[in-house]
């Protein structure tokens, strides 16, 4: 793999003659239609093939994974385009395996709202060991709030993604109630019958793990939230299920805060089978202009987390979205505008933009002006994505959870389908 930054006067072809690629390669793995312009300073993953099939008549998925000992899902994950049209034409070629890849586990969990666009979908899916629903909750009657998640749990199986159940305190209003949580916590009864109905949810469904997201929960019920994932976990393992939860991103056991306290790192960590460090949001709607998850601080996060919880456990938190600030910031009036990788791209394209990179928060970033107004963007690419990556390997962590996969960002799949063999959970489907 290589990564390319792009210089004045470079073009697809220029680059796609540099490495001995085809411009088809480089646009499907690079997310950039056919007529994007690219800008100083944009970053190109650079696939290169090693093994390819040219494709005969009678050839299908089935046979030619069946010929070359690989699974049809890795031939979609080095073969993207074929995702949303599998049709296969006589004389086309399929990459097989690509120059110098890595075979590396890793699991994934893509996080998703139940109205993401099925397409996109999709295209993410071969590259997810888990598929995240997000979110049911709970009315007071004991009774689950549900999604419309029937579609979306039959794609997850077709793609051997397994689903998760995502289960919240959010309100009517969209904010996590810690009134809600309370009512969940002290009432045993209610707590049971809560627990009980999501269970059964969960058998006749198909999913195989529920994921507790609760935030902000109040500090002064710390104890009784850890007596609650205690009895999720034991309702769930006697059904052969698994108890997930995501924790606030903290850097010691003392961190104050609202969002921190609650999160007892060494207690629940103990309890759940897999912890999601939610490790970004550090340049958020309402804050200043920075980078999502400044590799600088998610280090730290990290750090406190193997310090307290089983690496085994940890899944390292990605986000898969960008900011677009106007300024001047102004706190407490500013609201950034939140945006997918790709789509940060276009903008600096169609503004004429070039594309910085931040040596310390290891993320890219760039200015331009709009209508009389100076704005600012953060975002991902393959640069922050890697250096992520490598940090994971660093400290012996092999999951990872992306929030979310509701925008495409092809880069991050095409470095996913270079460097790891992604675990698909086996007796599902």
């Amino acid at each position: 793999m290589l990564i390319h930054i792009v210089k004045a006067g470079d073009t697809l072809y220029s680059i796609a003659a540099l490495y001995g690629v085809s411009v088809e390669r480089l646009r499907t793995d690079n997310g950039l239609s056919p007529s994007q312009q690219l800008v100083v300073g944009q970053t190109l993953i650079v696939l290169i093939p090693s093994v390819v099939h040219t494709v005969s008549r009678g050839d299908n998925l089935y046979s030619i994974a069946d010929a070359y000992g690989v699974t049809v899902i890795e031939l979609l994950q080095k073969n993207p385009s074929l995702m949303l049209n599998p049709t296969l034409y006589p004389g086309s070629q399929l990459t097989i395996a690509f120059r110098g890849e890595q075979t590396r586990s890793m699991s994934t969990t893509g996080y998703a709202y139940s109205y993401i666009n099925r397409d996109i979908l999709r295209c993410a899916l071969p590259f997810m060991s888990y598929f995240a629903i997000f979110s049911y909750g709970f009315k007071e009657s004991g009774e689950p709030i549900p999604v419309d998640d029937e579609e979306l749990i039959a794609l997850a199986y077709e793609y051997e993604a397994a689903p998760v159940l995502v289960f919240t305190t959010i309100d009517e209003q969209g904010s996590f109630s810690g009134g809600k949580a309370n009512a969940l916590f002290y009432d045993l009864n209610y707590q049971n019958l809560v627990l009980d109905n999501v269970v059964e949810t969960m058998l006749e469904k198909g999913y195989v793990a529920l994921d507790v997201d609760f935030e902000y929960v109040d500090p002064d019920d710390e104890d009784a939230y850890i007596a609650f994932l205690e009895n999720a976990r034991d309702k769930l393992h006697a059904q052969g299920l698994l108890l997930n939860t995501a924790l606030a991103p903290k850097t010691s056991a003392s961190q104050q805060g609202l969002l921190y306290e609650a999160h007892d790192y060494e207690r629940i960590g103990a309890i759940a089978d897999n912890v999601l460090v939610m490790t970004y949001e550090w340049g958020y709607t309402y804050g200043p202009p920075m980078a999502v998850a400044p590799l600088n601080q998610v280090r730290r996060v990290i750090e406190y987390a193997v310090s307290a919880i089983p690496i085994e456990k940890i899944q390292m938190g990605i986000p898969n979205y960008g900011y677009d600030w106007t300024l001047p910031f102004e706190k407490g009036i500013s609201r950034a505008r939140s945006i997918g990788n790709q789509t940060a791209v276009s903008i600096a394209a169609e503004n004429n933009a070039a594309i910085s990179f931040d040596e310390t928060a290891m993320s890219p970033y760039f200015e331009y002006f709009s209508e009389g107004r100076e704005h600012i963007v953060w975002f991902e690419d393959i640069r922050s994505i890697k250096a992520k990556f490598d940090l994971a390997e660093e400290f012996g962590i092999s999951a990872v959870g992306y929030w979310n996969i509701m925008r495409p960002f092809a880069q991050n799949s095409a470095y996913l389908s270079y460097a790891f063999n992604i675990e698909k959970p086996g007796g599902i489907g």
